[in-house]
């Protein structure tokens, strides 16, 4: 089967048919996108995939909506967007095309799912109020996207499709971003829980580059580690690690009397030659050598260990 046409609705687009796209078109990029309500091209076929209208959810014959009456439902009983249909049936694919080792796709596939996709689902089926991400309701990406329609007085014939496709262009770049960064995050995992090894009963883990961590330590179940260092491009990094991931607040911050010093200043306080910097926050330091970073982190580790005891 040679897939020749993608076909959504023609007017005004939404999120959810633009993200389906995004996955479609990577699958099959010979095939031309059609923008359309007419019976011919809402007629199902092998050569092509037809995706938010025709009123049917019939994933043999190749088509994918979700606004007629009895459309299908999450297992948790919530609904489908397009986009949520379509990357049931094609995320897989779309991952495997993007690179992803294929011990990692399904973890890849369920957390952009939960992430990603189902709010798109949930917001294009009105089964949560855009209101409820308050002040920033304009800056979601369904929001965002709805904002490159054309407006009202523009009304040559080629405006939709050209609106279009700038959409679909920015799309593709937020979700090839996020399955990116997912993607690394699962790479970073098995390094991560590599060093957390090494390091034992330490407090202190030393990478050996900057990588996302905190998911590897949750589910190492490392409840000791209390700060983290590792090389940046020129100098070395002392970072804080974060009690969820949702918050800012530290298991453990970098000591008070550092907090916003530079090079010598921060010498003279903390005592370590090549200490360069510490954020008023108290979250993140740096200095100019692993031995210097590593013994502002011994430091930074008795006084947080002094202060839980009480001494």
């Amino acid at each position: 089967m040679t897939i020749e046409f993608l076909v959504t609705h023609s007017g005004g687009f939404h999120a959810d048919e633009l993200l389906s796209s995004v996955i479609l078109t990577r699958l099959f990029p010979q095939a031309r996108i059609i923008r359309s309500r007419a019976a011919e091209w809402l007629t199902p076929g092998s050569d092509r995939i037809i995706y938010d209208v025709g009123g049917v959810y019939d994933p043999e014959a190749g088509i994918f909506d979700h606004h007629q009456r009895g459309a299908p439902l999450r297992e948790d009983g919530n609904p489908f967007s397009s986009f949520g249909l379509i990357w049931k049936h094609y995320g897989r694919e779309y991952l495997a095309a993007s690179s992803v080792p294929a011990d990692h796709v399904e973890a890849l596939h369920a957390s952009f799912d939960t992430a990603f996709v189902l709010p798109v689902d949930l917001l294009d089926n009105g089964a949560i109020d855009p209101s409820s991400a308050g002040p920033l309701a304009s800056l979601t990406l369904p929001a965002l996207l709805e904002t490159l329609k054309p407006v009202f007085d523009e009304r040559d014939a080629e405006a939709e499709m050209r609106a279009f496709e700038q959409a679909l262009a920015i799309a593709r770049g937020f979700v090839e971003a996020s399955i990116r960064q997912r993607a690394a995050k699962l790479r970073a995992e098995s390094l991560v829980l590599d060093a957390i090894e090494k390091t034992g009963s330490g407090r202190i883990l030393e990478l050996p580059v900057g990588m996302p961590f905190r998911p590897a330590v949750v589910k190492a179940g490392a409840d000791h580690l209390l700060f983290v260092v590792h090389p940046r491009d020129r100098d070395w990094c002392l970072t804080g690690i974060r009690r969820s991931e949702n918050g800012f607040e530290l298991r453990a911050d970098l000591p008070a009397s550092w907090g916003g010093l530079t090079d010598s200043g921060l010498e003279a306080v903390c005592g370590v030659a090549g200490a360069t910097f510490c954020h008023n926050g108290r979250f993140i330091a740096a200095a100019k050598t692993r031995e210097a970073a590593l013994a502002m982190a011994e430091l930074a580790v008795a006084e947080a260990l002094a202060h839980t005891t009480g001494s």
